[in-house]
């Protein structure tokens, strides 16, 4: 019964692991726990050790928690050894630097932030040895470093895993020549436990962390990919990157090409947006070395790098990550601590990933914001074109040609290939053409252009409509540009002698209303611009008062419905069969209306262009 009522202190000091003033007598773990079996009440001591030996064994294998192993770890040993401050300190991945991995006694920022270089310190010179270090009284011992007040000795105990040294379990009180040789076995003992136990949940930890960071960054590439603006990027930018690492001061820099220089674009300070307009040359600096080097730079004391340019006075350290668009670097991640040596090979690790999933989200944004620059651009000088054509559409001839006349043109773009135009004969002769370029867009409204001009410099000459065709059909032969030609047709209307005369190159064949009906007028020829010697054939007609004319492009006759169905000449013959009364407009504006319905209201995939001639 009386050993239950030991504490872990009088426990310890029982079974000679206690104070000096104990004056235990100087036994190795291996000696107690053979001692043979004696009369008095020490008899139960060693199968206790060996309980709690035990105990810890059992506990700190149960679990791939690794703080929940060093929690059990500190609480087993507190039970042997009552110390006043207890730490576990690991060696950290990629550096020779001891961490607090788990602490209890200590101050937060010697946890947080402390990093002790292997063979500095008593524990450092334990981690660097592989030897246990007993010191009696830290102040006569120069090793020492200063992390608690008041300390007097100190037990520093390797934790070696497959002959390979992964940290250091400490102990400290505050009264002198504490640990006893005794109490440095047992340690020796547990921490051999404890480092095979440590190092498991250190490597299950470590997979388990990596696994949830490549989920964050998985989901931090659909995030950045998720906009296409520049500054919309950059700002979700600091919001993703703060869910990798609890930063400061964040700022991202984009490279200046023309300055050579990188210019703040994002700075958060201590979770506050700023505007930082300083900028940084290219090859100068933490952030020119980054961009130079093409990889991260990680600085642990700003005030030792001579490359450091002061742009925070409160900084102490500071990680840049280049971000790299195939060769080329478009950026620089920038973070800055107060705290010195605050940032990891982890964070270097997952910021570089990061870097990477920016860099091309970045050029992306950029490339899109360029194109959409230029398209605006192409906008405005498409409108102005668009106006500019409209203007240039002839009026429509008046009344003193005896022709009720009704001209439209919808276009599919910005600008319409086709065409149509009236030349002035004579005071009472009219020339009419309707013509379709080849494509759509600018350039076939350029096209047409140069072809209008050329009808308009033949116009003069009042040439008929077959020697009119062979004319711009030479033309636009001895310029010939692959690809392109139109298709145009040509007719001359004379007053006195209710004659029209027709020629067609390869436009789609007119009709004519007459007699109650509608019908095509047959003709056909080369488009122009193809072949530079066609000639063309020339039809004539006298027309009487009320019969119709209807010349209209491929745009009209090829619409399609939903159904794949052509509206084709049938499909204006009926218009024109079923409103022959109505004026020439009436007649025009019933075509197309007729050609939406029947597309179902479909945006129009080619040029559409009628003209109604009436006459009167």
């Amino acid at each position: 019964m009386r050993r239950a009522c030991y504490t872990g202190a009088s426990r310890a000091r029982a079974w000679g692991f206690g104070t000096p003033n104990t004056q235990p007598r100087e036994v190795t773990l291996v000696q107690i726990l053979m001692d043979p079996i004696k009369p008095n009440p020490a008899l139960e001591i060693p199968a206790e050790t060996l309980a709690v030996l035990a105990e810890i064994s059992h506990e700190i294998n149960s679990s791939l928690n690794l703080d929940h192993v060093l929690t059990a770890a500190a609480a087993q040993v507190k039970r042997l050894i009552d110390y006043e401050i207890f730490s576990v300190l690991l060696i950290e991945t990629g550096t020779n630097n001891l961490y607090v991995r788990f602490a209890i006694g200590h101050r937060p920022d010697v946890v947080e932030h402390w990093r002790i270089p292997v063979g500095d310190g008593i524990i450092g010179v334990a981690a660097q040895t592989g030897q246990a270090i007993r010191v009696g009284d830290v102040l006569k011992d120069p090793r020492y470093l200063p992390a608690a007040d008041e300390v007097r000795s100190e037990l520093a105990v390797p934790l070696v895993v497959g002959g390979r040294v992964i940290g250091v379990m400490d102990i400290e009180s505050r009264e002198p020549d504490y640990f006893t040789p005794a109490q440095q076995t047992i340690l020796t003992l547990v921490a051999s436990r404890i480092g095979t136990a440590v190092e498991n949940a250190r490597l299950f930890e470590n997979t388990q962390k990596q696994a949830e960071t490549l989920l964050l960054l998985n989901e931090i590439g659909r995030e950045a990919n998720a906009t296409l603006q520049v500054e919309e990027v950059l700002r979700r930018a600091a919001e993703l990157a703060k869910r990798l690492i609890d930063y400061q001061i964040f700022s991202i820099l984009l490279y200046d090409d023309a300055a050579d220089v990188f210019r703040h674009h994002v700075t958060v300070k201590f979770g506050q947006r700023v505007q930082e307009k300083s900028v940084v040359p290219a090859r100068e600096g933490i952030v020119g070395a980054a961009a130079k080097l093409r990889r991260a730079v990680v600085v642990p004391d700003v005030t030792l790098d001579p490359r450091y340019l002061m742009v925070n006075p409160e900084t102490r350290s500071e990680l840049a990550v280049p971000m790299v668009y195939k060769t080329r670097v478009v950026g620089v991640m920038d973070l800055e601590s107060p705290q010195l040596n605050y940032f990891t090979p982890d964070h270097v690790q997952v910021l570089s990933i990061l870097a990477a999933h920016l860099a091309v989200s970045i050029e992306n944004a950029r490339l899109y914001e360029q194109l959409a620059r230029e398209e605006g651009r192409m906008e405005r000088d498409l409108s102005a074109a668009r106006r500019i054509q409209g203007a240039l559409l002839p009026r429509l001839p008046g009344s003193e040609f005896g022709l009720d006349i009704a001209a439209r043109v919808v276009s599919s773009r910005e600008l319409s290939g086709d065409l149509y135009d009236f030349l002035r004969y004579g005071p009472q002769d009219l020339g009419i053409a309707l013509g379709d370029v080849s494509g759509k867009g600018s350039a076939a409204a350029l096209y047409g252009a140069v072809a209008v001009g050329t009808l308009r410099s033949l116009g003069s000459l009042k040439p008929r409509p077959a020697h009119m065709l062979r004319a711009v059909n030479g033309f636009l032969g001895e310029r010939l540009i692959e690809g392109r030609f139109m298709t145009l047709c040509f007719a001359t209307w004379s007053r006195r002698q209710n004659r029209l005369r027709i020629a067609n190159a390869g436009q789609e064949q007119p009709l004519l209303y007459h007699g109650g009906r509608c019908e095509k007028i047959q003709l056909t020829g080369f488009p122009l611009g193809i072949f530079e010697e066609a000639t063309y054939d020339e039809r004539s007609f006298i027309l009487e008062p009320g019969e119709i004319v209807v010349f209209y492009s491929d745009g009209i006759g090829d619409a399609q419905n939903r159904s794949g169905a052509f509206f084709g000449y049938e499909g204006i013959a009926r218009m024109v069969t079923e409103h022959h009364g109505l004026p020439a407009n009436g007649i025009a504006d019933r075509i197309l209306d007729e050609v939406d319905a029947f597309c179902g209201g479909l945006h129009p995939v080619d040029d559409r262009a009628v003209i109604v001639l009436k006459v009167q």
